[in-house]
């Protein structure tokens, strides 16, 4: 087990800032993690999250899970107010725009991040909200 197996939440971003994703860029079972910074939806304050990712062309692609729980994540609550976010990529740090996929990108999208975690499909079998799959696109 790796240093980057059993980071979580502030540890986790922590040392992905420090060494620009060489410690926490590859995560469990070899998934590969960005870090999310939304503006808080009451507060305004920026929050950091590490999220599972996969790339589709030039954008980056999230799942809004929370392990099946019956509410979205806050970090999902803050883009949905508001949207213009930063990301890092390993030692890439930019501004994008977040946008929830529907239909037959939704569609697409989701098997293309159940290939890099497949819990996904779990995590919908234990909820009866629709995980939204969230799109990055740089700014």
């Amino acid at each position: 087990m790796t240093e980057a197996d059993t980071l979580f939440g502030h540890k986790h971003v922590q040392r992905y800032r420090e060494t620009d994703g060489e410690v926490g860029h590859i995560w469990k079972r070899g998934s590969k993690i960005l870090l999310l910074t939304t503006k808080g939806r009451k507060t305004g304050n920026a929050t950091t999250t590490p999220l599972i990712y996969e790339q589709d062309g030039d954008n980056y692609v999230i799942v809004a899970s929370k392990g099946g729980a019956p509410q979205d994540p806050g970090w999902y609550r803050n883009l949905a107010k508001n949207p213009e976010v930063e990301a890092q990529v390993r030692g890439d740090v930019f501004h994008a725009h977040a946008r929830t996929a529907e239909g037959d990108e939704r569609d697409r999208l989701w098997k293309l991040v159940n290939e890099q975690w497949p819990d996904y499909d779990a995590y919908q079998q234990e909820t009866a909200r629709e995980i939204p799959v969230v799109v990055l696109e740089r700014a």
